[in-house]
């Protein structure tokens, strides 16, 4: 099943925190199709903290959802998320923001993503690398809905990511995770 996810961090080496999750996928068999650049954001909600960088991604997983989010919380957990306050600082944050077409109301588990068709550091990512995907419950394009948006938070592209940065993150060295 393909997957579009949001990666986030505002923590230590934020940079760094990206690219050691893309790793940790791909060692657990997700295959990152496409991935947007980097972008610096400004907090949402709870401001007094420092900015995020965020990426989105496009991956493959044979697994379902609530398979994946279980992966995906044993490499936050692997990679020392810390809870703190709602919306609060984060080494690493993974959210699924969509599965297909798949729409899923759980209490572990919703998707598409709540209010991502509001959140500027998930739509602009989003539509860097899949602007004519549908959101299978407004049914509305990716791009439309960013130009709806009233999100007025700050996300600015500050590194376009290549091919070859996420090919090649397998190539890990650090174990102190």
């Amino acid at each position: 099943m393909k997957y579009f996810l949001s990666l986030g961090s505002n923590v230590r080496n934020k940079k760094e925190n990206l690219r050691r999750a893309l790793f940790l996928l791909k060692k657990e068999g997700a295959k990152i199709l496409r991935a947007s650049s980097l972008y610096k954001t400004q907090p949402v909600d709870f401001y007094c903290q420092p900015w995020f960088l965020n990426q989105v991604v496009e991956i493959e997983a044979d697994c379902s959802p609530h398979a994946l989010l279980d992966l995906i919380k044993q490499i936050e957990e692997k990679m020392k998320r810390q809870p703190t306050v709602q919306n609060g600082p984060r080494r690493i944050d993974i959210d699924i923001l969509l599965a297909e077409k798949t729409i899923i109301q759980t209490k572990k588990l919703i998707i598409p993503h709540p209010r991502m068709e509001i959140r500027n550091f998930v739509l602009v990512p989003l539509m860097e690398i899949a602007p004519e995907i549908m959101h299978p419950l407004l049914k509305e394009k990716i791009r439309d809905l960013w130009k709806k948006s009233q999100d007025c938070s700050i996300v600015k592209r500050i590194q376009q990511t290549t091919d070859y940065e996420w090919e090649n993150s397998s190539k890990d060295k650090r174990q102190d995770y």
